[in-house]
């Protein structure tokens, strides 16, 4: 029997810095991490504006795979814009990001979704798929998150036809491949 090598390195513990939860320390929770700094330190959003690790599950062809959303971002109690973390390039995590934006929220579609490896971000329009900004300076801070509000489109929930094909690219997308 062949037994999977583990793909990350693992340091140990750390303090999730939003919630204090105890984590597993490796080098994407690092920036994971960082990201949340980010978002309260030079963005100016409150702690409590940014809800970590939301989670959509799916199931499909017997692979049940959980898509874990970093953050939501809320103002003034509205969930605008997602933000997902994944290691090298943008543009493949692009599509699986508007597809966990457009299914998060069970009452309507949340317009805007970050796609970032910590060093780069798209800030991505989730009803045309548009990249909107360039950069971790793309990312609305919290001054300017209030009239972008009033000018976002919060569309309703999508119909069952299409909860079903987001969640197929969902579960296509974020399918756990370890290395043997």
């Amino acid at each position: 029997m062949r037994i999977p090598k583990p793909h990350h390195l693992i340091y140990g513990t750390l303090k999730d810095y939003l919630t204090k939860e105890e984590l597993t320390d490796t080098d994407d929770e690092r920036i994971r991490q960082s990201l949340s700094r980010l978002m309260v330190e030079e963005k100016g959003y409150s702690m409590e504006s940014l809800q970590p690790r939301n989670k959509v599950e799916s199931l499909f062809n017997r692979c049940f795979v959980t898509s874990t959303i970093e953050l939501t971002v809320s103002y003034a109690d509205k969930q605008f814009m997602i933000i997902r973390y994944g290691p090298g390039s943008l543009v493949s995590r692009e599509r699986s990001a508007i597809a966990a934006a457009r299914l998060l929220n069970p009452a309507y579609r949340i317009p805007l979704a970050v796609v970032t490896n910590g060093e780069d971000a798209e800030l991505l329009d989730t009803r045309t798929g548009k990249i909107l900004g360039y950069g971790l300076e793309s990312i609305p801070d919290c001054s300017s998150a209030g009239e972008l509000i009033d000018q976002l489109e919060f569309l309703p929930p999508v119909e069952e036809l299409q909860r079903e094909l987001e969640l197929r690219i969902l579960n296509a997308f974020d399918l756990e491949r370890c290395c043997f």
